[in-house]
This record gives C-alpha cells, sequence and structure tokens, in this order.
C-alpha cells in the first residue's frame, strides 16, 4: 500500500480509524527545527473530531505522542515518529458492514484489490488516516518558516452546495478563518452555512463543497519539470484526500471561457522583482512558481455515509440494502481546511529543499 508521501521531506502514515491508534514517521527533517508536541497538537486541534456542532461528534482528543527523532525541542536530522492514539472507537457500530458494502465508500474496491479489508470504520480508507499528514505538516511549517519567513498558507471554506463566500485571497487570514466553526471567511455566510448543515445533518443526508487556499510570499523557482509539476504535486496531493472529487488552479475550469489575450497574465518591473499584473496562472507557469500567490480550489463531494437506506450488495454477491451506522460527518468542509492546508505545506516544503538541493547560489 503506497502511505509513503515526498522526496527529500519524506512521511509514511499508519494506522486503522478503530485500531490502537494512528500516526507517522518523518523521514528527511533537517536537523536543530524547534519543534515540540505543542507546535503540532495545535494543527491536530484544527482537524479533531467533536470540535463543534457541525462536525462528529465522535469524542477524541488527538494527543500527540513525539517518540523519536527530537532532544531539547529541536529535530535531530533522524526519523521522526508522531503517535495519536484511538480513545474512543466503536467498533461495532460497523458490524454489518463487515458482509455489506457502503454505497460510495472504499469497502467493494478493497476487498477487489487486497481479497481482504478492515470494515470497522474503514481502515485506512477513513479520514482519520490524515491525523499523519497534519502532525507531519505541522512539522514541515516549522522548516518553511525558517526556509522562507513570510510564507503563508490560508485555506477557507469558499462553498456549501450552492452557498458560495467572498473572500479576497489577498488579505484573508487564519485568524478570521478561525473565527467561525465552519471556517469560512465570509463573516456573512456563516450562518447560512451553518443553517444547512444542521438542516442536511436531521435530514439523515449529507452536502458538499469547495475549499480554496492560497499560498501568499511562494519565491519564484520552485517545481520540477516536466512530471513533477508544482501544480501536478499540488494536485495529486489534494487528490489523494478522502473525499475529493476535483482540483482546480487559478483560472481553473473558468479559464476556458477566455481568449488568450483576455486570459494570459502581463509582466512588469516592480523595483527589481519580476511581476504579473493579474494572476489568472493561479502562481504557477509552466509547473514552476513565479512568485505570485498560489491560489487553487479543491471539490469535496457529500460525505457518502447517509442515515438513510441504501441500495447495495453483500459480500456473498446479494442485493440489499444498508443503512448508515457511526458518528459521521453531515459536512467534512470544516475540518477539511486544514487538512487542506496540511497537504500544501508537505508539499512546499519538499520543493523547497529540492531547490536548495539544485542550486547554490
Amino acid at each position: 500500500m503506497a502511505s509513503q508521501f515526498g522526496q527529500l521531506f519524506r512521511i509514511s502514515t499508519w494506522g486503522e480509524s478503530h485500531g490502537g491508534g494512528v500516526g507517522v514517521v518523518i523521514d528527511g527533517c533537517p536537523a536543530r527545527v524547534p519543534l515540540t508536541e505543542a507546535m503540532i497538537q495545535k494543527d491536530l486541534d484544527r482537524r479533531r473530531p467533536g470540535q463543534s456542532k457541525i462536525v462528529t461528534p465522535r469524542a477524541e482528543a488527538d494527543q500527540c505522542e513525539i517518540l523519536s527523532g527530537v532532544f531539547e525541542d529541536q529535530t535531530l536530522g533522524t526519523p521522526i515518529a508522531v503517535l495519536v492514539r484511538n480513545k474512543d472507537a466503536r467498533p461495532s457500530a460497523y458490524e454489518e458492514m463487515a458482509v455489506k458494502y457502503r454505497p460510495s465508500h472504499a469497502d467493494y474496491t478493497y476487498d477487489a484489490k487486497y481479497g481482504i479489508r478492515n470494515w470497522q470504520g474503514g481502515g485506512r480508507a477513513s479520514a482519520r488516516e490524515t491525523i499523519g499528514r497534519v502532525a507531519a505538516a505541522a512539522v514541515a511549517k516549522q522548516v518553511l518558516s525558517r526556509l522562507v519567513p513570510a510564507l503563508e498558507i490560508v485555506a477557507y471554506v469558499k462553498s456549501i452546495q450552492d452557498l458560495e463566500a467572498t473572500v479576497d485571497p489577498a488579505t484573508v487570514s487564519v485568524d478570521q478563518v478561525e473565527s467561525n466553526i465552519v471556517r469560512t471567511g465570509d463573516p456573512a455566510m456563516v450562518d447560512s452555512m451553518i443553517e444547512r448543515i444542521e438542516a442536511i445533518r436531521s435530514d439523515g443526508n449529507s452536502v458538499g463543497g469547495v475549499v480554496e487556499c492560497v499560498v501568499r510570499g511562494v519565491p519564484p523557482g520552485l517545481g520540477e519539470p516536466v512530471f513533477d509539476k508544482l501544480d501536478a504535486a499540488l494536485a495529486g496531493a489534494m487528490l489523494s484526500l478522502p473525499a475529493t472529487k476535483g482540483f482546480e488552479l487559478g483560472s481553473g475550469f473558468a479559464g476556458t471561457q477566455l481568449t488568450g489575450r483576455d486570459h494570459n497574465d502581463p509582466f512588469r518591473m516592480d523595483g527589481d522583482r519580476v511581476r504579473t499584473t493579474s494572476n489568472r496562472s493561479g502562481g504557477i507557469q509552466g509547473g514552476i512558481s513565479n512568485g505570485e500567490p498560489i491560489l487553487f480550489r479543491v471539490a469535496f463531494k457529500p460525505t457518502a455515509t447517509i442515515m438513510t437506506p441504501q441500495d447495495t450488495v453483500s459480500t456473498g454477491g446479494e442485493d440489499t440494502t444498508l443503512k448508515g451506522r457511526g458518528r459521521h460527518d453531515a459536512c467534512v468542509l470544516p475540518r477539511a481546511v486544514p487538512i487542506v492546508e496540511a497537504m500544501t505545506a508537505l508539499i512546499l516544503c519538499d520543493h523547497l529543499l529540492l531547490q536548495r538541493a539544485q542550486r547554490l547560489d
């Protein structure tokens, strides 16, 4: 199973949703980077369940433990292992799923691939696997702060179903996003988004939406042509997240409605810096960052588990029905925001280290 990610800053996540715990091993982190459990915990708290009335009520503190690679609050340059123990696992809620495939889940496809699956909450297919990614990204952010102090990563809920927020990527801040439980950058949309999620949940249903992410202060030159383009790396990272169904950069699909004359980003000089007068490229041209803010969007489908009966088949090949059980998010968007930021940090950290290895000036 491909549980490794990255080239120089490499991570390997492990663990199942209802097993003893989940975590990550990080290899390739430079030595003498400040790191404490509190630094990691800050991001894990943003991802954890039970943090508000509109997310899953699973009662997990997601308390992290650093097992190796850190001494006197600094990284050693050796592998860093981080563990989060599962405290509120309830595998009995999934007993029916042992013999019935949940629609739009990975149950059938895991059986088709491996001939065996962990039916307790989906095992590795559960979004609980992303704990390891968020923990690793907290380490990556410490590296990024040393390499590029001005770099900022801010993700936010752009839309939930047909409710779309108006957010200025140039000015939106993490504090602004974290000031509301939806994690949108538009205060005027908070109440209506909360009401939509609560109404959908009360109907035993689910809803999806879009997370937008902006990265400001990115230096030009990051990205590896031809196959490891920065935008391709970001797309692969985002689409590796559970429930993702789409990725677009800059103008995205809307850019197809423009002509080249309207879509191109003219260059200009700003002191000794090369800048663009517009940013329809989303900060990446030819697969390499151009120094403008990177802007992209990730589409998340409605949560696959719903609390109403659906048609499915059994592991024995019989038509049947299945109603969702357990504790689930009616909308994954609020908790997806820190996960999108995490994958962005991992990609940028890896590419910054690659760039430093390629150029000595």
